[in-house]
């Protein structure tokens, strides 16, 4: 398969020294031994393409999505255009943001703050088969401000979490956005808390009880795991979908 990451911003200096950027933790998490071909385009600097692709990861970003900047709503019409052809798309939180805001949610700076660290969330749908083989409670890793105030219509909820509603939905039958970060484990997340700490600390957090609490999350692995599986010509659910 020819896989697209579409890279919205960059890993924090010590961590993307020592771990490298979004793409190659995306890569990791996947643990595909080398299956796929994956390409990781830049939206920020460079065109995207709009051929030879049959699936497409959005990363995760400091920047926020309702700065409207250019690449982003150039970014958000190619968008459309992709899932219009019904290649099957992940958004990760800005990822999940940009497709909500794409297909016309709306997004927000989160009004009871930001969430970061290893969570919990529930699962909304029993059926959706980016969850497959999960229980209905996950634990995950996230790190946001904004949150996904009104889903697109026609979206499906499927998640939620204790400070963010809409923490994972699915539209049509090919598109998932999840706030989390499937591809963080407790190194990165640490990496995070450490970064943000004197911001953490303003806000009222506690770091060292968010660090203490970090953990790997192979419910975030199963997640990306399961969209390449529902993106491989293998599968039903979507594959059929696109004949």
């Amino acid at each position: 398969m020819q896989i697209l990451i579409v890279k919205t911003g960059d890993a924090i200096g010590e961590l993307a020294d020592r771990r490298g950027e979004f793409s190659r933790w995306i890569r990791d998490a996947a643990a595909d031994g080398g299956a796929h071909d994956w390409t990781d385009v830049d939206a920020r600097l460079h065109s995207l393409p709009e051929h030879n692709l049959d699936a497409i990861i959005i990363t995760g970003s400091s920047a926020s999505v309702t700065e409207r900047s250019p690449w982003m709503i150039r970014t958000e019409s190619w968008l459309r255009a992709r899932i219009d052809e019904a290649l099957p798309v992940l958004g990760i939180c800005f990822g999940h943001q940009m497709l909500a805001q794409a297909l016309g949610g709306r997004v927000v700076k989160n009004p009871v703050g930001r969430e970061i660290g290893t969570i919990r969330a529930s699962r909304c749908d029993d059926d959706d088969p980016l969850f497959r083989g999960l229980s209905r409670e996950l634990v995950v890793n996230a790190t946001h401000v904004d949150t996904v105030h009104t889903l697109p219509a026609g979206a499906r909820l499927l998640l939620t979490t204790d400070l963010d509603r809409h923490a994972a939905f699915a539209y049509r039958h090919h598109v998932w956005g999840v706030q989390f970060h499937p591809e963080i484990d407790a190194e990165i997340m640490r990496g995070y808390l450490d970064a943000r700490e004197h911001i953490l600390r303003s806000e009222g957090f506690d770091p060292a009880a968010l660090r203490s609490a970090c953990t790997d999350t192979p419910n975030g692995l199963q997640v990306i795991r399961n969209f390449l599986r529902l993106a491989s010509p293998g599968d039903e659910a979507v594959f059929s979908r696109r004949m």
